[in-house]
């Protein structure tokens, strides 16, 4: 079924604008498929629900998401005549709930900032690009991918904005703060040259992996447990920390890259009781006392 999977894989990119991670995530999820019930193309009806019970033990997120894998690959299957039947009913529907993202408080980002920029005065290149990394994470909102892939010219050095290409290759522009600026200026000073990217490192740019150790030895040198801390989790923050300043959620949701507000929304639950605690102090009735 590789002939069918690869297909499948290149009208995501070409349709889509699928990014690699997101392609190498599907073919993990079908080639798994195909490893507990045989070829795709195939497999009786009975066989897809038989999935249920080898996903049992997994969480009813993953559940979903390679059930929709699926789903998404049978009907391509059956519109290029792969399959004559459509077995997508017989899978699992985990009800799956959004868990809330894990954020850290002002107090921890500013330790971890402090930390940062303690070690950047030494003027090591090292420490002055992981103080320009962490002022584009929780100063931008960037995602590790995005930051990752930066390169120079997206940065321009009359304009306190970004260019950024998110996913499915949506181009935005994104503000970066004044600190994140100076980081940036100091961090091309002492920049290697010759890469067209940003962050470069051997022929290409830093990759996403070398990015969440860095993110959490500095985690661990602040105090701060690393377990706790990465690069999303610094996304989060900054999304979370706007919405407590009195953003709006369509400006977080532009700034942020989002394509449905839905996905933004899951903020406004991390922030419920900052909004609890508007509605008490700024509802006109808030000032009227029970006995008035």
């Amino acid at each position: 079924m590789s002939a069918a999977i690869d297909a499948f894989l290149a009208m995501l990119a070409a349709e889509r604008g699928a990014a690699a991670n997101t392609l190498a995530a599907y073919r993990r999820d079908l080639e798994g498929a195909e490893e507990l019930i045989g070829a795709l193309d195939t497999a009786p009806a009975q066989r897809f629900a038989d999935l249920s019970k080898a996903w049992r033990d997994l969480a009813s997120a993953t559940v979903a998401r390679k059930a929709s894998a699926l789903r998404q690959f049978l009907g391509f299957m059956v519109d290029e005549g792969w399959r004559s039947d459509d077995p997508s009913p017989a899978l699992p529907r985990p009800a799956a709930r959004r868990p809330l993202p894990k954020i850290l408080d002002h107090a921890q980002v500013e330790a971890l900032l402090a930390r940062a920029e303690e070690e950047a005065t030494s003027g090591r290149p090292a420490a002055v690009r992981m103080l320009a990394l962490l002022e584009l994470l929780y100063g931008s909102g960037l995602r590790a991918t995005e930051l990752m892939s930066l390169p120079i010219s997206a940065v321009p050095r009359d304009a306190p904005f970004v260019t950024v290409t998110g996913k499915g290759g949506a181009a935005r522009m994104v503000p970066v703060s004044g600190r994140a600026s100076a980081a940036l200026s100091n961090w091309l000073e002492v920049r290697p040259r010759g890469s067209k990217y940003l962050f470069p490192s051997g022929k290409t740019h830093l990759s996403r992996v070398r990015l969440f150790q860095l993110v959490k030895e500095l985690a661990a040198r602040a105090g701060l447990p690393p377990e706790r801390v990465s690069p999303h989790v610094l996304r989060h923050a900054f999304a979370t920390h706007l919405l407590e300043g009195g953003a709006d959620l369509r400006v977080l949701q532009t700034l942020l890259g989002h394509a449905d507000i839905a996905t933004t929304q899951i903020y406004t639950h991390v922030d419920a009781a900052r909004l609890v605690a508007l509605v008490n102090e700024r509802h006109p009735l808030a000032s009227r006392r029970g006995g008035d």
